[in-house]
């Protein structure tokens, strides 16, 4: 069972809170806090005004929840949240040792119609996903500490041990179901909290979502009157899943994530920030002479595992749409080097033909890490830089790297290579001439970008 568990909220109650910003707005003289409440409900809830409640903040740590219902649940719509979430690359013991029983459980408490055969069917797909990642785990560790050695000299032999078999897990996690728990913790305000829970589209956003509002009421008990069921979705929703169909001739494995840059909207010339702007504290949205940035965008389509959707969905000032599942698999390089694309199609068809038999919101969240969903992103000048800054320094996957790397030569050829737009594209060491990350330094030869290809397709 999803454990769900407040472990901070605003020290002032809720209801004080809120009258004291609305009194603020309409008295010559600040009130004090808790001197007077008014009608929050009537007056400032059900008639609109929620900025009012938007100063109270709750913090939820949430545990044994599938990462596919984070993924596709919890962080898939609302940008309205904080939230920090266990490793599938650092917590090694999450596929090494994976527990069954709970798996079962899970489907069983969330999904409780599923017929024993179904239940066998489910469980025979997942475990093996396990089976695969078990097999070559050992050799793609081997193969991840060459391609390292290759592709970063200057890397520490301590490093190399250390990071060798993190690499290995995140590349070959492709075979294990999203339906595997993690745990997270999430930080959100009053009204994104209520929208959530009259929003949730699936078995387990409404069980969290519950547990939340029961934790809140507990707290604020005069905050009860926010929760009012009729207003709370009906349906399920899920990413469609029809195109995994076996007759599909598009079908099949992917060595890179596909990018297509739809539209560059101009409204104004890319303003070049400086360094200091963008780290180690990003203030591209806090500076005014920044604000043009914010105005023009860039607009793509992407095709990427489900695995780095996750990682993509990080980015909350990046916007974008809803996915659906392309019936492809993403196979990274150690996966590729250990010719497992036999495994990746088997493992796909079998996903494909549970899931005829299957609750669409139960079928989504088994889908391997490797499978590969189609969406639309749009975002500012600003959101981009942010984004890219990350996401082209080597200690981001692998994955999410190429799928900046290939927008940055979509936009050189179109644009050339001298146009501004390319800063976007760029992490800070490349600026800088050193790392940003301290101790994670990569071991990249950061040199290079006085003279070669500072951005070159990477295994690891």
């Amino acid at each position: 069972m999803i454990k769900v568990k407040m472990i901070n909220g605003t020290d002032a109650d809720l209801v004080d809170l809120a009258s004291h910003a609305a009194l603020i707005c309409y008295q010559s003289e600040a009130p004090k806090l808790g001197e007077k409440k008014i009608d929050v409900k009537g007056r400032l809830f059900e008639v609109g005004h929620h900025t009012t409640l938007q100063h109270s903040f709750f913090t939820f740590q949430i545990e044994d929840i599938a990462v596919g219902d984070i993924t596709f649940g919890m962080h898939l719509a609302s940008p309205f949240y904080n939230s920090d979430q266990r490793s599938g690359r650092y917590c090694a013991k999450m596929f090494v040792e994976p527990d069954f029983g709970k798996i079962e459980k899970y489907v069983r408490d969330y999904w409780p119609s599923i017929s024993e055969g179904n239940m066998g069917a489910v469980m025979d797909y997942v475990k093996k996903g396990v089976d695969i990642y078990h097999a070559s785990i050992a050799k793609a560790t081997e193969v991840a500490k060459k391609f390292i050695k290759e592709e970063r000299p200057y890397i520490n032999e301590k490093a190399l041990e250390m990071n060798a078999p993190k690499i290995a897990q995140e590349q070959m996690r492709m075979f294990i179901s999203v339906i595997f728990p993690t745990a997270f913790d999430f930080t959100i305000n009053t009204t994104a909290l209520v929208a959530m829970w009259e929003s949730a589209w699936t078995p387990a956003m409404r069980y969290v979502t519950d547990k939340m509002k029961e934790a809140l009421i507990e707290k604020y008990p005069d905050a009860e009157f926010l929760f009012n069921e009729t207003r709370r979705r009906k349906s399920d929703w899920s990413a469609d899943t029809s195109r995994l169909s076996s007759l599909n001739p598009h079908r099949g494995i992917r060595f890179k994530p596909e990018v297509e840059l739809k539209n560059i909207c101009e409204e104004n010339e890319y303003m070049v920030p400086d360094s200091s702007l963008t780290h180690p504290v990003d203030k591209l949205h806090f500076t005014p002479e920044m604000m043009d940035n914010s105005v023009s965008e860039i607009k793509t389509k992407i095709e990427i595992s489900t695995a780095t959707m996750g990682q993509d969905q990080r980015h909350r000032t990046v916007r974008r749409s809803e996915p659906y599942f392309t019936g492809n698999f993403y196979l990274p390089p150690l996966c590729r080097e250990l010719r497992l694309g036999s495994e990746a199609r088997k493992l796909m068809q079998h996903w494909s033909q549970i899931c005829g038999s299957l609750p669409g919101t139960l079928a989504m969240v088994l889908a391997p890490y490797g499978a590969m969903v189609i969406y639309a992103k749009s975002g500012s000048y600003n959101a981009i830089t942010h984004e890219q800054g990350k996401r082209l320094c080597w200690c981001a996957q692998e994955e999410i790297y190429h799928q900046g790397r290939e927008l940055r030569l979509q936009i050189e050829k179109l644009k050339g290579k001298d146009n501004p737009l390319l800063k976007i594209f760029e992490p800070p060491c490349f600026r800088e001439g050193k790392c940003a990350e301290g101790q994670r330094y990569c071991g990249r030869d950061i040199k290079i970008r006085e003279s070669g290809d500072y951005f070159p397709e990477r295994k690891v």
